[in-house]
């Protein structure tokens, strides 16, 4: 499985993600800084990207137009602890790969997370 992360991902995830044995790629190394959300869901889409984020607009993209992809892990962080976070994303992509693999939006927080199939409902 190949990530994309959003600009505001640190750029440490990039080296966890492969030592995991994903592909990952931080947006800023493929994209300009200034791109709108839209574009990131674009490249991610056409590259086979899931995207990884903290930003919520990507859901609202991925309703509002009725998109089939990208796939978007939004991480909803609340305790702060970058350990924390990891391991629950490790957690929901071993047990829901399939579903980001068809597409799907997966919100985490560190209380449970939440999957929505793509497209979603308008």
């Amino acid at each position: 499985m190949k990530f994309l992360l959003d600009q505001n991902m640190p750029r440490s995830w990039l080296a966890d993600l492969r030592a995991a044995g994903f592909e990952a790629t931080l947006w800023s190394d493929v994209g300009p800084r200034d791109a709108g959300d839209d574009t990131i869901c674009a490249w991610a889409f056409a590259n086979g990207h899931v995207v990884l984020t903290y930003d919520l607009d990507f859901g609202t993209i991925l309703q509002s137009t009725g998109a089939v992809g990208p796939s978007v892990v939004i991480l909803r962080a609340r305790d702060g602890r970058p350990q924390r976070a990891r391991a629950d994303v490790y957690l929901v992509l071993s047990k829901f790969r399939f579903a980001l693999e068809e597409g799907a939006l997966i919100i985490i927080d560190h209380l449970h997370h939440r999957v929505r199939m793509l497209p979603l409902a308008r």
